[in-house]
């Protein structure tokens, strides 16, 4: 019998040493003054860039070619927009015992957002899942969470220090819809130089998020905000997010067994319904928390982690089972090629 191998390492993620990095700036010299209003003003166009890019990448007919695999799709946005938040409302229970209610407010933000695009689709492949479904099914779920998001974070947030109101929503069109769809109608023009500068367009994305992490922090240290969080609500908020997660990931994979998924299609279900974006909810909460989104943003930022971890191991395990000769009902589309581990995005 052929033994796992154990992965060499953990996969701790570059890009969130510098969010960890972005936040200890924040704390030691938070934007004060005329440069708080400046720093606020450029996050604000940062984000718009960073939305109208995702709108100008997004290729449409790839999207309604996918359309086709509809009750995979389907299923991935339940499990994001339906299931993900009536665990979050269950949580409510645990405060003020484990949590307090802002950190609350942050973990059902977090099951509020859509689900990851790059990661799911390298954990499935990884694993020898159904790689075209997952590029489809992260792409349909950020496009779905521009609109669900805010208006499940209105809805499920109201005015319990959300500050959530028509204003708000307003500017959620304003700073997210409106770039978005920008990038759309152009992206007949510009959407070959977008894919020819992708390399360089995805510094300024993480860069543009950077921005906005620095903004928000800094905004909660001039507040006072961290001194709400103790060592020990920190270590409550880990573990919820730890059983948040496996209830996840189980649902996930026995939940498409019992709608009779193959295996390859349950392997995408499984890392992309499980999965919360890092890149989409850090701007959302900017423009939804405002002054807040300090701690807003934390409990994403942990889970963010917590799922990458996780899942890579899930995924190595996975690559090891034998899968059966014919497993799925619908091929993939053969212009997506299967990605391996080492080319797909990070």
């Amino acid at each position: 019998m052929k033994r796992l191998r154990r992965p060499s390492r953990l996969p701790i993620d570059p890009y969130l040493v510098l969010l960890l990095g972005t936040v200890g700036l924040a704390a030691l010299f938070p934007a004060r003054g005329t440069a708080a209003d400046v720093s606020s003003g450029a996050s604000t166009a940062a984000i718009a860039l960073l939305f109208f890019l995702y709108g100008a990448r997004l290729s449409t007919r790839e999207a309604l070619d996918g359309l086709r695999h509809w009750r995979l799709h389907l299923t991935v946005l339940a499990c994001t927009f339906l299931i993900f938040p009536a665990l979050g409302l269950a949580a409510r229970g645990l405060v003020p015992v484990v949590l307090t209610h802002p950190l609350y407010q942050g973990l059902l933000f977090l099951t509020l957002v859509p689900s990851t695009v790059q990661s799911s689709i390298a954990f499935t492949s990884i694993a020898r899942g159904n790689v075209p479904a997952a590029i489809c099914a992260g792409s349909f779920s950020s496009l779905v969470g521009i609109v669900a998001t805010p208006l499940l974070a209105a809805a499920l947030l109201g005015g319990g220090g959300g500050g959530f109101s028509g204003d708000s929503l307003v500017q959620i069109a304003l700073q997210l819809l409106a770039p978005f769809l920008a990038g759309q109608v152009l992206r007949h023009w510009i959407g070959g130089f977008v894919a020819r500068h992708k390399k360089v367009l995805g510094y300024v994305d993480r860069g543009s998020i950077l921005l906005v992490v620095y903004t928000a922090f800094s905004e909660g240290v001039v507040q006072g905000v961290w001194h709400r969080v103790s060592p020990a609500r920190l270590g409550g908020l880990l573990v919820v997010e730890a059983v948040l997660l496996a209830v996840m990931l189980l649902l996930t994979w026995y939940g498409a067994k019992a709608l009779h998924f193959g295996r390859e299609d349950r392997i995408t279900i499984q890392f992309a319904g499980s999965k919360k974006s890092l890149a989409s909810g850090l701007p959302m909460a900017s423009v939804l928390f405002g002054a807040h989104a300090s701690l807003a943003v934390l409990p994403l930022m942990l889970f963010h982690q917590m799922q990458l971890m996780v899942c890579a191991v899930i995924a190595r395990r996975r690559a090891q089972d034998p899968p059966p000769e014919r497993d799925r009902p619908v091929d993939p589309d053969p212009r997506y090629g299967r990605l391996t581990g080492d080319n797909v995005p990070s």
